[in-house]
Protein backbone atom coordinates (compact mmCIF):
# COMPACT_ATOMS: atom_id res chain seq x y z
CA UNK A 1 0.00 0.00 0.00
CA UNK A 2 2.84 2.40 0.87
CA UNK A 3 4.45 1.90 -2.54
CA UNK A 4 1.07 2.31 -4.22
CA UNK A 5 0.48 5.61 -2.42
CA UNK A 6 3.88 6.87 -3.61
CA UNK A 7 3.10 5.86 -7.19
CA UNK A 8 -0.49 7.08 -7.36
CA UNK A 9 0.48 10.77 -7.42
CA UNK A 10 3.20 10.32 -10.05
CA UNK A 11 1.78 10.29 -13.62
CA UNK A 12 4.92 8.45 -14.86
CA UNK A 13 4.74 5.65 -12.28
CA UNK A 14 3.75 2.04 -13.09
CA UNK A 15 0.56 2.48 -11.05
CA UNK A 16 -1.44 5.70 -11.24
CA UNK A 17 -4.80 6.69 -9.79
CA UNK A 18 -6.61 9.68 -11.23
CA UNK A 19 -8.25 11.29 -8.17
CA UNK A 20 -12.04 11.54 -8.42
CA UNK A 21 -14.96 11.60 -6.01
CA UNK A 22 -17.24 8.84 -7.27
CA UNK A 23 -18.97 6.56 -4.78
CA UNK A 24 -18.38 3.31 -6.72
CA UNK A 25 -14.71 4.16 -7.20
CA UNK A 26 -14.19 5.12 -3.55
CA UNK A 27 -15.91 1.90 -2.48
CA UNK A 28 -13.61 -0.09 -4.78
CA UNK A 29 -10.54 1.68 -3.35
CA UNK A 30 -11.62 0.88 0.20
CA UNK A 31 -12.00 -2.81 -0.67
CA UNK A 32 -8.67 -2.72 -2.54
CA UNK A 33 -7.01 -1.36 0.60
CA UNK A 34 -8.59 -4.14 2.66
CA UNK A 35 -7.33 -6.81 0.23
CA UNK A 36 -3.69 -5.67 0.37
CA UNK A 37 -2.49 -7.95 3.14
CA UNK A 38 -0.62 -11.20 3.66
CA UNK A 39 -3.77 -13.16 4.54
CA UNK A 40 -5.43 -12.39 1.21
CA UNK A 41 -2.25 -13.15 -0.71
CA UNK A 42 -2.10 -16.55 0.99
CA UNK A 43 -5.74 -17.20 0.07
CA UNK A 44 -5.24 -16.14 -3.56
CA UNK A 45 -2.07 -18.06 -4.40
CA UNK A 46 -3.49 -21.62 -4.31
CA UNK A 47 -6.44 -20.85 -6.58
CA UNK A 48 -4.37 -18.73 -8.99
CA UNK A 49 -1.65 -21.37 -9.28
CA UNK A 50 -4.26 -24.09 -9.91
CA UNK A 51 -6.03 -21.98 -12.54
CA UNK A 52 -2.77 -21.08 -14.27
CA UNK A 53 -1.58 -24.69 -14.38
CA UNK A 54 -4.90 -25.89 -15.81
CA UNK A 55 -4.92 -23.06 -18.35
CA UNK A 56 -1.40 -23.87 -19.50
CA UNK A 57 -2.43 -27.46 -20.24
CA UNK A 58 -5.43 -26.21 -22.22
CA UNK A 59 -3.20 -23.85 -24.21
CA UNK A 60 -1.19 -26.91 -25.28
CA UNK A 61 -4.40 -28.51 -26.57
CA UNK A 62 -5.49 -25.36 -28.41
CA UNK A 63 -2.06 -24.86 -29.97
CA UNK A 64 -2.18 -28.45 -31.29
CA UNK A 65 -5.47 -27.88 -33.13
CA UNK A 66 -5.26 -28.16 -36.90
CA UNK A 67 -5.25 -24.78 -38.64
CA UNK A 68 -4.53 -22.82 -35.46
CA UNK A 69 -1.30 -20.83 -35.10
CA UNK A 70 -1.01 -18.10 -32.49
CA UNK A 71 2.75 -18.43 -31.81
CA UNK A 72 2.39 -20.15 -28.45
CA UNK A 73 5.90 -20.60 -27.02
CA UNK A 74 7.05 -22.02 -23.70
CA UNK A 75 10.30 -20.15 -23.20
CA UNK A 76 9.81 -18.90 -19.67
CA UNK A 77 10.29 -15.30 -18.57
CA UNK A 78 13.34 -13.49 -17.16
CA UNK A 79 12.82 -10.85 -14.49
CA UNK A 80 15.79 -8.47 -14.18
CA UNK A 81 16.51 -5.99 -11.39
CA UNK A 82 18.24 -2.64 -11.19
CA UNK A 83 18.20 -2.51 -7.37
CA UNK A 84 19.29 -4.89 -4.65
CA UNK A 85 16.16 -4.10 -2.64
CA UNK A 86 13.88 -5.04 -5.54
CA UNK A 87 15.77 -8.29 -6.13
CA UNK A 88 15.70 -9.38 -2.48
CA UNK A 89 11.95 -8.79 -2.23
CA UNK A 90 11.35 -10.72 -5.47
CA UNK A 91 13.43 -13.66 -4.21
CA UNK A 92 11.13 -13.93 -1.17
CA UNK A 93 8.09 -13.81 -3.46
CA UNK A 94 9.59 -16.49 -5.73
CA UNK A 95 10.24 -18.75 -2.75
CA UNK A 96 6.60 -18.37 -1.74
CA UNK A 97 5.51 -19.31 -5.28
CA UNK A 98 7.76 -22.38 -5.10
CA UNK A 99 5.37 -23.78 -2.48
CA UNK A 100 2.75 -23.98 -5.23
CA UNK A 101 4.98 -25.66 -7.79
CA UNK A 102 6.15 -22.54 -9.62
CA UNK A 103 9.85 -23.14 -10.28
CA UNK A 104 12.47 -20.41 -10.48
CA UNK A 105 16.21 -19.98 -10.88
CA UNK A 106 18.23 -17.18 -9.29
CA UNK A 107 20.50 -15.44 -11.81
CA UNK A 108 23.72 -13.64 -11.00
CA UNK A 109 25.26 -10.96 -13.18
CA UNK A 110 27.29 -13.47 -15.21
CA UNK A 111 24.16 -15.55 -15.92
CA UNK A 112 22.15 -12.72 -17.42
CA UNK A 113 23.97 -12.60 -20.76
CA UNK A 114 22.79 -16.16 -21.48
CA UNK A 115 19.16 -15.48 -20.60
CA UNK A 116 19.10 -12.19 -22.52
CA UNK A 117 20.76 -14.05 -25.42
CA UNK A 118 23.75 -11.75 -25.62
CA UNK A 119 22.02 -8.42 -25.14
CA UNK A 120 23.81 -6.08 -22.76
CA UNK A 121 22.03 -5.24 -19.52
CA UNK A 122 22.66 -2.84 -16.67
CA UNK A 123 20.91 -5.24 -14.28
CA UNK A 124 23.04 -7.06 -11.74
CA UNK A 125 20.67 -9.90 -10.91
CA UNK A 126 17.60 -11.70 -12.15
CA UNK A 127 15.13 -14.55 -11.70
CA UNK A 128 14.17 -17.00 -14.44
CA UNK A 129 10.73 -18.63 -14.35
CA UNK A 130 10.95 -21.59 -16.78
CA UNK A 131 7.25 -22.52 -16.65
CA UNK A 132 5.99 -19.33 -18.26
CA UNK A 133 4.74 -19.07 -21.84
CA UNK A 134 3.69 -16.36 -24.27
CA UNK A 135 1.63 -15.91 -27.44
CA UNK A 136 0.25 -13.23 -29.77
CA UNK A 137 -3.03 -12.22 -28.09
CA UNK A 138 -4.96 -10.77 -31.03
CA UNK A 139 -3.97 -13.71 -33.23
CA UNK A 140 -5.13 -16.12 -30.51
CA UNK A 141 -8.56 -14.47 -30.22
CA UNK A 142 -9.05 -14.13 -33.98
CA UNK A 143 -8.15 -17.74 -34.73
CA UNK A 144 -10.40 -19.09 -31.99
CA UNK A 145 -13.23 -16.99 -33.39
CA UNK A 146 -12.62 -18.41 -36.86
CA UNK A 147 -12.61 -21.96 -35.49
CA UNK A 148 -15.93 -21.65 -33.68
CA UNK A 149 -17.54 -19.95 -36.69
CA UNK A 150 -16.57 -23.01 -38.73
CA UNK A 151 -18.50 -25.07 -36.17
CA UNK A 152 -21.65 -23.03 -36.74
CA UNK A 153 -21.38 -20.43 -33.98
CA UNK A 154 -22.71 -17.00 -34.95
CA UNK A 155 -20.62 -14.10 -33.66
CA UNK A 156 -22.13 -10.62 -33.44
CA UNK A 157 -19.52 -7.86 -33.26
CA UNK A 158 -19.94 -4.11 -32.66
CA UNK A 159 -23.15 -4.79 -30.72
CA UNK A 160 -24.02 -2.81 -27.58
CA UNK A 161 -25.99 -4.31 -24.70
CA UNK A 162 -28.82 -1.98 -23.65
CA UNK A 163 -30.47 -4.09 -20.97
CA UNK A 164 -32.19 -7.37 -20.17
CA UNK A 165 -35.65 -8.91 -19.95
CA UNK A 166 -36.27 -11.14 -16.95
CA UNK A 167 -38.99 -13.46 -15.71
CA UNK A 168 -38.70 -14.74 -12.16
CA UNK A 169 -35.28 -16.33 -11.71
CA UNK A 170 -34.44 -16.31 -15.42
CA UNK A 171 -33.06 -13.79 -17.87
CA UNK A 172 -35.18 -14.30 -20.97
CA UNK A 173 -33.55 -11.86 -23.39
CA UNK A 174 -30.60 -9.55 -23.90
CA UNK A 175 -31.65 -6.22 -25.41
CA UNK A 176 -29.04 -4.92 -27.86
CA UNK A 177 -28.54 -2.29 -30.54
CA UNK A 178 -29.26 -5.03 -33.08
CA UNK A 179 -32.39 -6.40 -31.50
CA UNK A 180 -33.29 -8.79 -28.72
CA UNK A 181 -31.31 -12.00 -28.29
CA UNK A 182 -32.98 -15.00 -26.62
CA UNK A 183 -30.94 -17.78 -25.04
CA UNK A 184 -31.13 -20.63 -22.56
CA UNK A 185 -27.93 -19.49 -20.84
CA UNK A 186 -26.60 -15.94 -20.49
CA UNK A 187 -22.85 -15.54 -19.94
CA UNK A 188 -21.87 -12.11 -18.69
CA UNK A 189 -18.22 -11.61 -19.62
CA UNK A 190 -18.14 -7.94 -20.55
CA UNK A 191 -14.63 -7.05 -19.43
CA UNK A 192 -14.34 -3.59 -17.90
CA UNK A 193 -18.03 -2.96 -18.67
CA UNK A 194 -19.24 -6.02 -16.73
CA UNK A 195 -20.21 -4.11 -13.58
CA UNK A 196 -22.39 -1.72 -15.61
CA UNK A 197 -24.17 -4.62 -17.30
CA UNK A 198 -24.55 -6.55 -14.05
CA UNK A 199 -26.17 -3.50 -12.46
CA UNK A 200 -29.00 -3.85 -14.99
CA UNK A 201 -29.65 -7.25 -13.39
CA UNK A 202 -29.39 -5.85 -9.85
CA UNK A 203 -26.10 -7.70 -9.35
CA UNK A 204 -23.31 -5.80 -7.60
CA UNK A 205 -19.79 -6.37 -8.92
CA UNK A 206 -16.84 -4.30 -7.76
CA UNK A 207 -14.84 -3.75 -10.95
CA UNK A 208 -12.73 -0.79 -12.04
CA UNK A 209 -11.42 -0.31 -15.59
CA UNK A 210 -7.61 -0.25 -15.43
CA UNK A 211 -5.93 1.20 -18.49
CA UNK A 212 -2.76 -0.44 -19.77
CA UNK A 213 -0.49 0.50 -22.67
CA UNK A 214 1.64 -1.37 -25.15
CA UNK A 215 3.96 -0.25 -27.94
CA UNK A 216 4.78 -2.74 -30.69
CA UNK A 217 7.82 -2.45 -32.95
CA UNK A 218 9.41 -4.44 -35.74
CA UNK A 219 11.67 -6.91 -33.94
CA UNK A 220 15.32 -5.86 -34.34
CA UNK A 221 18.13 -8.31 -35.26
CA UNK A 222 19.83 -9.95 -32.29
CA UNK A 223 16.83 -9.42 -30.03
CA UNK A 224 16.10 -12.01 -27.36
CA UNK A 225 13.40 -14.60 -28.02
CA UNK A 226 12.58 -14.86 -24.30
CA UNK A 227 10.24 -12.35 -22.63
CA UNK A 228 11.98 -10.02 -20.18
CA UNK A 229 10.34 -8.27 -17.24
CA UNK A 230 11.95 -5.01 -16.10
CA UNK A 231 11.15 -5.45 -12.43
CA UNK A 232 11.19 -2.00 -10.87
CA UNK A 233 9.63 -0.31 -13.91
CA UNK A 234 6.90 -2.98 -14.26
CA UNK A 235 7.49 -3.13 -18.02
CA UNK A 236 7.52 -6.39 -19.99
CA UNK A 237 9.28 -6.97 -23.32
CA UNK A 238 7.68 -9.74 -25.34
CA UNK A 239 9.13 -11.00 -28.64
CA UNK A 240 6.27 -12.16 -30.86
CA UNK A 241 7.15 -13.58 -34.27
CA UNK A 242 8.70 -10.62 -36.14
CA UNK A 243 7.49 -8.10 -33.52
CA UNK A 244 8.73 -6.80 -30.18
CA UNK A 245 6.17 -5.45 -27.72
CA UNK A 246 6.76 -3.22 -24.69
CA UNK A 247 3.83 -3.29 -22.26
CA UNK A 248 3.14 -1.89 -18.83
CA UNK A 249 1.36 0.46 -16.42
CA UNK A 250 -1.92 0.24 -14.60
CA UNK A 251 -3.93 3.45 -14.65
CA UNK A 252 -7.19 3.84 -12.75
CA UNK A 253 -8.84 6.69 -14.63
CA UNK A 254 -12.33 5.37 -15.24
CA UNK A 255 -13.36 4.73 -18.84
CA UNK A 256 -10.97 7.37 -20.19
CA UNK A 257 -9.30 5.81 -23.25
CA UNK A 258 -7.11 8.80 -24.11
CA UNK A 259 -3.36 8.22 -24.39
CA UNK A 260 -1.36 9.71 -21.53
CA UNK A 261 1.89 10.59 -23.30
CA UNK A 262 3.89 10.85 -20.08
CA UNK A 263 2.99 7.30 -19.14
CA UNK A 264 3.75 6.06 -22.63
CA UNK A 265 7.16 7.76 -22.58
CA UNK A 266 7.87 6.22 -19.16
CA UNK A 267 7.54 2.75 -20.74
CA UNK A 268 9.85 3.68 -23.61
CA UNK A 269 12.44 5.27 -21.30
CA UNK A 270 12.53 2.22 -19.03
CA UNK A 271 13.70 -0.18 -21.74
CA UNK A 272 17.16 1.26 -22.58
CA UNK A 273 17.80 1.94 -18.89
CA UNK A 274 17.88 -1.86 -18.41
CA UNK A 275 18.82 -2.96 -21.95
CA UNK A 276 21.04 -0.32 -23.61
CA UNK A 277 21.20 -2.30 -26.88
CA UNK A 278 17.51 -1.49 -27.48
CA UNK A 279 16.85 2.08 -28.59
CA UNK A 280 13.10 2.65 -29.12
CA UNK A 281 13.82 5.72 -31.28
CA UNK A 282 15.72 3.52 -33.74
CA UNK A 283 12.99 0.86 -34.04
CA UNK A 284 10.24 0.71 -36.66
CA UNK A 285 6.94 1.45 -34.93
CA UNK A 286 3.99 -0.82 -35.70
CA UNK A 287 1.36 0.23 -33.16
CA UNK A 288 0.64 2.18 -29.98
CA UNK A 289 -2.23 0.52 -28.14
CA UNK A 290 -4.18 0.99 -24.93
CA UNK A 291 -7.04 -0.95 -23.43
CA UNK A 292 -9.11 -1.34 -20.28
CA UNK A 293 -8.67 -4.33 -17.99
CA UNK A 294 -11.48 -5.34 -15.61
CA UNK A 295 -9.92 -5.23 -12.14
CA UNK A 296 -11.49 -6.52 -8.94
CA UNK A 297 -10.28 -5.14 -5.58
CA UNK A 298 -8.36 -8.31 -4.69
CA UNK A 299 -7.02 -9.05 -8.18
CA UNK A 300 -9.04 -12.26 -8.50
CA UNK A 301 -11.71 -12.88 -11.14
CA UNK A 302 -15.41 -13.31 -10.49
CA UNK A 303 -16.50 -16.74 -11.68
CA UNK A 304 -19.82 -18.43 -10.99
CA UNK A 305 -23.60 -18.13 -10.99
CA UNK A 306 -25.33 -15.25 -9.17
CA UNK A 307 -27.85 -16.22 -6.49
CA UNK A 308 -30.59 -14.15 -8.11
CA UNK A 309 -30.75 -16.05 -11.45
CA UNK A 310 -30.67 -19.69 -12.54
CA UNK A 311 -29.46 -19.17 -16.11
CA UNK A 312 -26.72 -16.54 -15.75
CA UNK A 313 -22.98 -17.24 -15.53
CA UNK A 314 -20.54 -14.44 -14.72
CA UNK A 315 -16.88 -14.52 -15.77
CA UNK A 316 -15.03 -11.25 -15.39
CA UNK A 317 -12.54 -9.27 -13.29
CA UNK A 318 -9.42 -11.06 -14.54
CA UNK A 319 -7.33 -7.87 -14.59
CA UNK A 320 -3.93 -8.54 -16.17
CA UNK A 321 -4.57 -12.30 -16.22
CA UNK A 322 -7.24 -12.27 -18.93
CA UNK A 323 -5.32 -14.11 -21.65
CA UNK A 324 -3.49 -16.35 -19.16
CA UNK A 325 -6.71 -17.62 -17.60
CA UNK A 326 -8.90 -17.54 -20.72
CA UNK A 327 -8.84 -21.29 -21.51
CA UNK A 328 -9.63 -22.50 -17.99
CA UNK A 329 -12.26 -19.79 -17.57
CA UNK A 330 -13.94 -20.97 -20.77
CA UNK A 331 -13.84 -24.57 -19.59
CA UNK A 332 -15.36 -23.72 -16.20
CA UNK A 333 -18.11 -21.64 -17.85
CA UNK A 334 -18.93 -24.57 -20.14
CA UNK A 335 -19.12 -26.88 -17.11
CA UNK A 336 -21.59 -24.53 -15.40
CA UNK A 337 -23.65 -24.33 -18.59
CA UNK A 338 -23.73 -28.14 -18.86
CA UNK A 339 -24.91 -28.48 -15.26
CA UNK A 340 -21.60 -29.93 -14.09
CA UNK A 341 -19.68 -29.00 -10.95
CA UNK A 342 -16.18 -27.67 -11.73
CA UNK A 343 -13.40 -29.75 -10.21
CA UNK A 344 -11.51 -26.68 -8.99
CA UNK A 345 -12.58 -25.03 -5.73
CA UNK A 346 -13.95 -21.62 -6.76
CA UNK A 347 -14.92 -20.37 -3.29
CA UNK A 348 -12.25 -17.65 -3.42
CA UNK A 349 -13.76 -16.35 -6.68
CA UNK A 350 -17.28 -16.01 -5.28
CA UNK A 351 -19.46 -13.27 -6.76
CA UNK A 352 -20.58 -12.29 -3.25
CA UNK A 353 -17.16 -12.11 -1.57
CA UNK A 354 -17.26 -8.31 -1.16
CA UNK A 355 -20.94 -8.03 -0.20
Amino acid sequence: ITQGLKWMFNPESPFYIKPRLQSDFLSWLWKFRGACNETNVRKALPVLSALNAASLDLFDELAAMEGVQFNFEKKGVVEIFSTRKGFEKAVKDAQRLQEFGIEHKILKSDDLVHYTQGMRTTAQSGIFFPGDAHLIPDRFVLQLAQQIEKQGVRLLTSVEVLGFETSGRRVTAVKTTRGDIYAEEIILAGGAWSAKMARELRIKLFIEPAKGYSVTFKRPPGCTSTPIMLAESKVVLTPMDDMLRFAGTLELAGFDLSINKRRLLAILKAVPSYLPDIDPDALELIEIWRGLRPCSPDGLPYLGRPRRYDNVIIATGHGMKGISLAPITGKIVSQFAAGETPKLDLTTLSLERFN
